[in-house]
């Protein structure tokens, strides 16, 4: 039998190889080249595209911002000075009450003290006194009178008065006349006769001034007036 002689395959000369190869290895190098710079600019650009997001969200919620500040300030700054001005005029009330020094004691007028702290007292502090701890305040002080009479203090008298009042009012004194304008024209005439009355007892407008205490007093009895004319002024417009 006669075999057919085989063809060896011819050796490719190690030139070429190495260099096929260098060539294959730059390829590669330049590919994940090329794919490193497109992904760090696709990075950056996200990033970019991010922040510019984050800087327009940041800057409509300033713009929010600043238009929620205004239409509250617009709408509710009249409201404000009200509630602020009821704050005063009530703290001022309960100064001129508690007042030790001072130079008008006329039964009369520290009485009337009474009703003006009951209708401008904040809606807070009302409903705190006119709830139990209220109760019980003025349980305490009723018992204490009624029963430890040397015990008692004179000078708790109309704070007890007044703890006393808030507690067993009607509603329709602690809602319906205190909610409504009728309890603002009740402070004013109080505070006005107030006023009236510590001038005429100081012998003047100017000696109301420089009497001792007597400017603590006319400064206290003018707050108590601020109070309702602003209210009934915005009443009214």
């Amino acid at each position: 039998m006669h075999h057919s002689p085989k063809h060896k395959p011819v050796p490719k000369p190690r030139g070429i190889n190495n260099s096929v190869l260098r060539l294959r290895r730059s390829r590669r190098r330049e590919e994940k080249r090329k794919m490193g710079r497109m992904e760090f600019l696709k990075m950056k650009t996200d990033d970019e595209v991010s922040g510019n997001l984050i800087e327009s969200d940041v800057n409509e919620l300033k713009v929010a911002a600043k238009k929620l500040i205004k239409d509250v300030a617009k709408l509710g700054g009249l409201g404000f000075g009200t509630s602020f001005l009821k704050w005063v005029a009530s703290f001022a009330a309960i100064y001129l009450l508690i007042l030790d020094r001072t130079n008008w004691r006329s039964n009369m007028l520290t009485s009337l003290l009474v009703p003006y702290i009951f209708f401008s007292l904040p809606s807070v502090l009302f409903n705190f006194f006119r709830g139990e701890v209220g109760r019980w305040i003025a349980f305490v002080a009723v018992v204490l009178r009624l029963f430890f009479p040397r015990h008692f203090p004179d000078g708790l008298e109309m704070p007890g008065s007044i703890i006393l009042l808030l507690v067993v009012a009607p509603n329709f004194f602690a809602h319906t006349l205190k909610e409504s304008v009728v309890g603002v024209f009740i402070c004013l005439i109080i505070a006005c006769y107030l006023l009236q009355e510590h001038i005429r007892a100081s012998g003047g407008f100017r000696n109301s001034f420089t009497q001792p205490h007597g400017i603590s007093n006319t400064v206290g009895i003018i707050l108590l007036i601020v109070y309702p004319v602003w209210a009934l002024v915005l009443h009214f417009l």
